[in-house]
């Protein structure tokens, strides 16, 4: 169970009212100049400025951010997915679907817990992390209003990712010269003689094979 703090506790022991909000965080990288650029959204009235684990973030609201699916979390490490649902007419958006590559890009959702004059009550705290695993763009119908609909995926997707890495010789050299398989595109096919001379380590029986000298086929 997540321990709010104390602030939080006194302020719902008072019934004064407490707001919560969800802010979104994702990390692109920019189409012209291939650097990374961060965007911030979250269902407030206004943008804000909020400190996220020490830093000063930028949060666009006033609809930009139009719904998000119920942020469940569970035990284990389960593949979540979530959709969030945004809106092109704000130019924030826009910019970052359009002038951003948001495969694959970071995200992070916290959320917030604000008193009824708008002030946050303890620092936002993290309720999902993941990436974008999909983007949606439909055309809207005549007279309907568009929107942008992301699928994120929780981190534990990465555990599902086979790895590229080969059992080879050249593949673990590059691990500080490990020299563990440079044998094995021989293995199983050089014959071991244990206690015996090459010569006539094996003999051959009809119908047999080549059976190793001392043992008798039947």
């Amino acid at each position: 169970m997540r321990d709010l703090g104390t602030a939080v506790a006194t302020l719902l022991a008072t019934r004064a009212g407490i707001r919560a909000r969800l802010l979104v965080w994702i990390a692109a990288r920019n189409r012209a100049t291939g650097t990374t650029e961060t965007l911030g959204l979250w269902n407030g009235e206004d943008h804000a400025v909020l400190t996220i684990e020490g830093a000063a973030r930028t949060y666009y609201g006033a609809g930009g951010l139009l719904a998000i699916e119920p942020v469940v979390t569970q035990v284990g490490v389960h593949v979540r997915t979530h959709r969030v649902s945004l809106s092109p007419a704000a130019p924030e958006v826009l910019q970052a679907i359009m002038g951003y590559d948001v495969r694959l890009a970071p995200v992070e959702i916290h959320r917030g817990l604000f008193d009824a004059a708008g002030a946050p009550v303890s620092p936002p705290h993290r309720v999902f992390k993941g990436t974008v695993d999909g983007v949606e763009l439909p055309t809207p119908a005549a007279g309907s209003e568009g929107t942008v609909s992301l699928t994120l995926a929780s981190t534990a997707r990465a555990l599902t990712r086979a790895l590229p890495t080969r059992y080879s010789d050249a593949s673990m050299q590059l691990r500080s010269g490990d020299r563990m398989f440079r044998y094995a595109d021989v293995s199983g096919s050089v014959p071991v003689y244990w206690g015996e001379k090459k010569a006539g380590a094996a003999r051959s029986f009809p119908g047999f094979g080549s059976i190793p000298r001392g043992r008798d086929p039947n």
